[in-house]
């Protein structure tokens, strides 16, 4: 099957691991890029941290770096260290998660690489910005989690300090370091120019919290506290009912309007008449609720709110996933034959009607791909041919 992906042709040396930055390659792959993951002897840590077919292929690293090549440099020595060089001359993105003291004392940072292709997009993946006191600390998800406010804002929600039940830093990040990628890309698309791109999960997570949670903190004189009030109501969550539970969002005031009128006529108060009043009595809105729902089954609450176009859903679990109906309609998983087995990925869940993406094979076996990838270098494992 050809790549019909919008980056077909595109070239991307991979330095990433863990979840940050090959999260973010997965994706360039996805859309028809080139990734040439390059690995330490002992390969990307992500390859042993979960369940998996075969030694090294856990469920982790096989679904972040699938459809990606994988090569094999020890770039302590000289022929690791040249053969990445001739990489760099034939790419146009080079991406790594060093940190900048070790990346520059292997003689790869960004001058080093742009010595040798000037036109490259290089992507730095870090856990701090390098112009903060904090560019030399380490950065895992969960220390990220903690620093940018998450747990706290939880611990309002809860009355305990948690994280969020998934790699949410990791994840954002890669995102993000995606985005960047790609506009660099745009712009050496109309100039001809490449530049250095830096990405760092403190700042990410940070601006991605803030987004509503910044709020009254933003203006001068402030005129609140960084906290956006209706995500933090003790009484946010799922509704329990008669045999389960339901999510539902009767927030603007035509859903708020049709409930009340279908449930409770005896709330159309002025207390409660407009978005702004029940934002102003956000939590009490959310207990009423909630004694509501208890009154009714699942089914029939989520029947009644398909009735009155009120935002609802039930609960899922990450397993259930694989059988919604919704998402198979809608093709987001891909099963891929590999050598261990068939795997089924959450595959692309963008859709463009020129250049669709796709799943374009298995996670590579470490260092699968060292051969080739030299060969078509000009080199062999022991320098030049």
């Amino acid at each position: 099957m050809p790549d019909t992906g919008p980056l077909a042709g595109l070239r991307v040396v991979d330095l990433t691991a863990m979840v940050m930055g090959p999260y973010c390659t997965q994706i360039m792959a996805d859309m028809g890029a080139e990734v040439i993951k390059v690995e330490p002897p002992q390969g990307d840590n992500t390859r042993y941290i979960s369940v998996g077919p075969a030694p090294g292929m856990s469920g982790v690293f096989v679904n972040v770096n699938r459809g990606k090549r994988s090569v094999v440099l020890d770039l302590r020595g000289d022929d690791g260290r040249a053969a990445l060089r001739a990489l760099i001359e034939r790419a146009d993105v080079f991406i790594h998660s060093m940190r900048a003291k070790a990346i520059a004392a292997l003689g790869f940072g960004y001058d080093d690489v742009a010595a040798i292709n000037p036109a490259i997009v290089y992507t730095n993946c870090y856990g701090y910005g390098r112009r903060g006191p904090h560019r030399d600390r380490p950065a895992y998800d969960d220390t990220i989690q903690a620093e940018c406010g998450l747990p706290a804002v939880q611990q309002q929600l809860t009355g305990e300090a948690d994280y969020v039940g998934t790699i949410i830093a990791d994840k954002v990040a890669g995102l993000t370091a995606l985005y960047a990628t790609t506009m660099a890309l745009f712009h050496r698309e109309r100039t001809g120019q490449g530049q250095e791109v830096e990405v760092a999960m403190y700042e990410t997570m940070a601006s991605f919290m803030l987004v509503e949670h910044a709020n009254g903190a933003m203006f001068h004189p402030p005129l609140g506290p960084a906290v956006y009030p209706r995500t933090v109501a003790p009484n946010r969550r799922p509704y329990r009912t008669k045999d389960g539970y339901v999510a539902a969002l009767i927030y603007n005031d035509k859903h708020w309007n049709a409930f009340i009128g279908a449930v409770r006529p005896a709330w159309a108060s002025e207390l409660y008449a407009t978005l702004e009043t029940r934002a102003h009595h956000i939590d009490t809105v959310y207990g009423l609720v909630a004694e509501t729902m208890a009154e009714r089954t699942t089914a029939e609450w989520l029947a009644l709110f398909g009735e009155l176009e009120i935002p609802a859903a039930p609960l899922n679990s990450p397993d259930a996933l694989f059988d919604d109906p919704h998402l198979n309609a809608v093709g987001l998983f891909e099963t891929v034959d590999t050598p261990h087995g068939p795997v089924t990925f959450p595959g692309v869940p963008t859709w463009f009607s020129r250049t669709p993406g796709r799943v374009r094979g298995p996670a590579p076996e470490l260092g699968a791909d060292t051969a080739d990838v030299l060969a078509e270098l000009g080199l062999t494992a022991g320098g030049p041919r």
